[in-house]
């Protein structure tokens, strides 16, 4: 029946081997994707340095966008021009009103466009305005743009500076001036209009001067240029004769704005560059350590051996610096663990022969015994045998979930004299005849608290209890005692039994060993307890360590299991 049984459980080596989809030889891994920071590496710059230098030129954009502006650079310039236009006016309508005056029929004064004609293109002439008067009812009577003779009226234009003395290329320039034209005080501004036959009521500062007052405009004409307009009026003795109004272009006010704007995209572009440079130079020494960071890291996700290092930069002493440290610790901590589950694993299997060694070699005899006595006698065997397997089961069970059972639950506060005063409390009510007493010792003088996991901690000393108990001659005592060093909670637990060889202090705390009293029957104990209750203090920063207790002549008299916690 047995090799039936094993025969069944045997693969068949001539059944050809599962379609996988990939070709002999290829793992998993061959066929997994390429890592996601290859996509990165096709374009000319990473994601991150794109992003780096989109920050930093997008503030500096900012910033020069806003200095280009110089909304109020250039009201000031338009607030002065008016003022040298106003005085400029005032001296001309003063000239006027002194030197171009007349006297009609009924008295009444007036002004002679005969004589107010040729002397305000005089007056007019150095200062480059253009220079209208109006008589005091709205009719134009003279205009330094005019020339008047015998072949009738010319009107004067000024004409633009030639191309080859502008500041700006003709391309630049009409982007320049697209730009300008869209600004906000630009499009805030009335279009300037002048009509074939002018009047003062075509004018708003032109009325406003009739009446005695004195006004300014600000206009763009078709080009989008300024137009300044000041108009005063032309008095005599109080009475008003007509308003003079001078009005020239913004040229010098754009030529001035344009020279500091040049200045300002000058030391843009020069600020752009050096922005540029060090935005690639910031990049790199964050995205080059990262990106070796990222390769290191996949080729030890997807590399069969253990043989990749991670880069080490915490020569650096920034947060690249201690990432690298901290994935270089990650590393050796998840080789640690994988040395650890693989040796696990292994005396998994080797702890699990024995029982089922024993126990085959009992079926197997048991099926050619046919005395009853020497079959009830394997039956106990078997049995025995399935029980030590499920108490072996049992502890590994728990010991692999632990873990992750430390790593979900929140640590808490623990009275810890008070727990321990519960469990000797509990062993001394469940005392069998014969069995070794219990005494508690509380050394601490106040508050023991801890931080930790209550029902780990109770199963901690459980098992130095129970230890301590199967070690202890019947009629001994199992001594617990607890007190505070510093900053640290002692827990010591002592027995009276034979104590542990020298040379196995710390052996008792690896996985499955097992040194049991005489007398104890075989297999009784999986060897799992200690290790699982060191993994339960240092989880909780402690430490747990054995001894041997000696007499006065230094003998040994017993075992001292010493548990320490830090103190809340």
């Amino acid at each position: 029946m047995a090799p039936r049984l094993k025969a069944r459980a045997e693969p068949d080596v001539r059944s050809p081997p599962a379609n996988t989809g990939r070709p002999s030889g290829r793992t998993a891994a061959d066929d997994a994707p390429p890592p996601r920071l290859a996509r990165t590496r096709r374009g000319l710059l990473s994601p991150l340095t794109r992003r780096i230098l989109t920050v930093n030129v997008l503030a500096l954009a900012i910033l020069v966008a806003g200095l280009l502006y110089l909304g109020r650079y250039q009201e000031n310039l338009i607030h002065n021009e008016l003022q040298a236009l106003r005085v400029q006016a005032e001296i001309l309508a003063g000239a006027l009103g002194t030197g171009a005056h007349g006297t009609t029929p009924d008295g009444a004064a007036i002004l002679r466009p005969e004589a107010a004609g040729p002397m305000l293109k005089r007056l007019v002439e150095p200062t480059g305005a253009r220079a209208r008067l109006f008589a005091d009812d709205g009719e134009l009577i003279a205009d330094s743009r005019v020339l008047t003779g015998p072949g009738g009226a010319v009107q004067v234009e000024r004409l633009p500076p030639p191309d080859e003395n502008e500041a700006l290329p003709g391309m630049a320039a009409r982007i320049y001036e697209w730009v300008l034209d869209r600004m906000p005080a630009r499009q805030a501004l009335p279009v300037y209009l002048e009509h074939a036959e002018q009047r003062a009521a075509d004018y708003e500062e032109a009325v406003r001067a009739i009446a005695g007052e004195s006004a300014w405009r600000v206009r763009v004409d078709g080009h989008g240029g300024l137009v300044l307009s000041v108009a005063i009026p032309v008095q005599r003795f109080k009475q008003v004769l007509g308003a003079l109004m001078l009005s020239e272009t913004g040229e010098d006010i754009d030529e001035a704005v344009r020279d500091v704007r040049l200045d300002i995209l000058r030391v843009f572009l020069v600020s752009l560059a050096v922005t540029v440079l060090l935005s690639l130079y910031l990049a790199g020494t964050i995205v080059r350590p990262l990106r070796r960071l990222a390769l290191a890291a996949d080729r030890v996700r997807r590399a069969r051996g253990r043989g990749h290092d991670i880069p080490d930069f915490r020569g650096r002493h920034d947060e690249i610096g201690a990432l690298a440290g901290d994935l270089r610790d990650m590393t050796e901590a998840l080789r640690m663990r994988l040395d650890a589950i693989e040796r696990f694993a292994a005396d998994v299997a080797h702890e699990i022969k024995n029982p089922l060694t024993s126990l085959k070699s009992a079926v197997e005899t048991a099926a050619r015994v046919r005395d009853p006595d020497q079959q009830r006698r394997l039956m106990a065997i078997i049995l025995e045998d399935v029980e030590r397997l499920n108490r072996l089961i049992t502890d590994i069970s728990d010991a692999s979930r632990l873990d992750a059972e430390l790593s979900r639950l929140e640590p808490e506060p623990i009275d810890l004299g008070r727990l321990l005063s519960a469990l000797v409390e509990v062993h001394r009510t469940a005392a069998r005849e014969g069995r070794a007493g219990v005494a508690f010792e509380d050394c601490a003088g106040g508050s023991c608290m801890v931080m930790g996991i209550e029902s780990r901690l109770v199963q901690v000393f459980q098992n130095l209890l129970t230890n301590a108990f199967s070690f202890s001659p019947p009629g001994g005592t199992v001594t617990v005692r607890i007190g505070r060093s510093g900053a640290w909670i002692e827990a010591v637990v002592e027995d009276g039994g034979p104590g542990i060889p020298e040379g196995s202090l710390e052996k008792i705390f690896d996985r499955f060993y097992s040194e049991r009293p005489e007398g104890e029957r075989f297999g009784t104990h999986s060897g799992l307890g200690l290790s699982i209750s060191r993994q339960i203090v240092e989880s909780q920063g402690g430490t747990i360590s054995a001894a041997n207790r000696r007499d006065s002549a230094g003998a040994v008299c017993g075992a001292r299991f010493t548990v320490r916690l830090p103190a809340v």
